[in-house]
């Protein structure tokens, strides 16, 4: 393995290891202990943000090492899945979510899960694996599959985390949330256990992650270095 390579490992495993530690174990109530809800979460946000500007440098250096052969097809998945992604990203952070940290009174709501969240009760988290998984399928180098790779596990398998602490943290309320929604998008709706509401996601949420979508579409050669390769 490369140094760059090996580099961009470690950084990945920091970035995961961090969010899983900081997150996930017994450190998370130490340290809310001493210095707040609001102490801990400025930690934590820090944290992530150092770690994964430095996995994202170790990622523009590390040596590009094709699996497969980028064709037109493997470039059109983010042009078609980004705007799905987008929108979730909006709409997840703009909607009130019991499944966030610090909401859960949210879940004994007349109506626990608005708009968004009939179509997944952790919006943000796939809007990350979306994008992440449809960047990797488009790149198909090593350094990709192990940075957008880490990055969709991390997205994903932590909504499967956050699941299991919900569970134990709402208690009865749980089975309310858990009814009329679902962890896989579109889930709970194909089930036919909800039924969505356009106007609770509302219009402007939608037009918004269009428009998210259309600028990171622009800017990606500004972004990246790389253009968007459709043709």
């Amino acid at each position: 393995m490369t140094s760059g390579l090996l580099s961009l490992v470690i950084a990945g495993v920091a970035f995961c290891g961090s969010h899983i530690l900081l997150s996930s174990t017994r450190l998370r109530g130490s340290l809310r202990d001493q210095l707040g809800e609001r102490g801990f979460l400025l930690i934590y946000s820090l944290t992530a943000l150092v770690i994964f500007a430095w996995f994202v440098a170790a990622y523009e250096r590390a040596p590009t090492v094709p699996l497969w052969p980028r064709q037109r097809w493997t470039a059109l998945v983010p042009v078609l899945v980004m705007p799905l992604a987008s929108i979730f990203l909006i709409a997840g952070y703009t909607t009130r979510n019991p499944t966030a940290v610090g909401m859960e009174r949210l879940a004994r709501a007349d109506d626990p899960a608005p708009g968004i969240l009939r179509v997944t009760r952790h919006p943000v988290m796939w809007a990350i694996g979306l994008w992440s998984v449809s960047h990797l399928i488009a790149n198909g180098d090593l350094s990709s599959l192990l940075f957008f790779g880490l990055l969709a596990a991390l997205a994903l398998g932590g909504s499967v985390m956050i699941d299991h602490k919900k569970q134990l943290a709402l208690g009865g309320n749980w089975s309310r949330l858990a009814e009329v929604t679902s962890n896989l998008p579109f889930g709970a709706l194909i089930a036919g256990r909800t039924r969505l509401r356009w106007r609770e996601i509302g219009l402007l949420r939608i037009i918004a992650g269009l428009l998210l979508y259309a600028v990171l579409y622009l800017a990606h050669p500004i972004i990246t270095g790389v253009p968007v390769m459709i043709s």
